[in-house]
């Protein structure tokens, strides 16, 4: 069983999601974290980033997906999980949290986040 994790935290975007046209028009901060599940024991010994996950190549698929606007939170968690599960084929888990900053709904709220864990099948 792989227990190694790669992960990436607090990444931050200006994009537009969101429910409501409105939303999607104005636009909105995003935080997302990201962990995936992987074997890096060939990383860790031999000193080689072949043997890892590119937490290069993880920001990019986060970057690109949230460049494209969605209705909903949870569609850009899971689009993001299956790019990660294409891209690496070494990952046999992943956690992606997308959280939308100071949700438009008339009270104090710092962010709505949705958790997304998927292994894969």
């Amino acid at each position: 069983m792989n227990t190694d994790k790669v992960a990436l935290e607090g990444m931050e975007f200006y994009a537009y999601h969101g429910f409501y046209e409105e939303e999607r028009k104005i636009g909105n901060r995003y935080s997302v974290d990201i962990e995936v599940t992987t074997n890096f024991s060939k990383a860790a010994q031999q000193d080689d980033l072949s043997g890892t996950v590119d937490y290069v190549q993880l920001y990019e698929i986060v970057k690109n997906r949230m460049a494209t606007p969605a209705k909903l939170l949870e569609k850009l968690g899971q689009e993001i999980i299956d790019g990660v599960f294409e891209r690496f084929s070494s990952v046999s888990e992943v956690k992606v949290s997308v959280a939308k900053h100071n949700p438009p709904f008339g009270g104090i709220c710092t962010k709505s986040k949705v958790t997304l864990e998927r292994t894969r099948s």
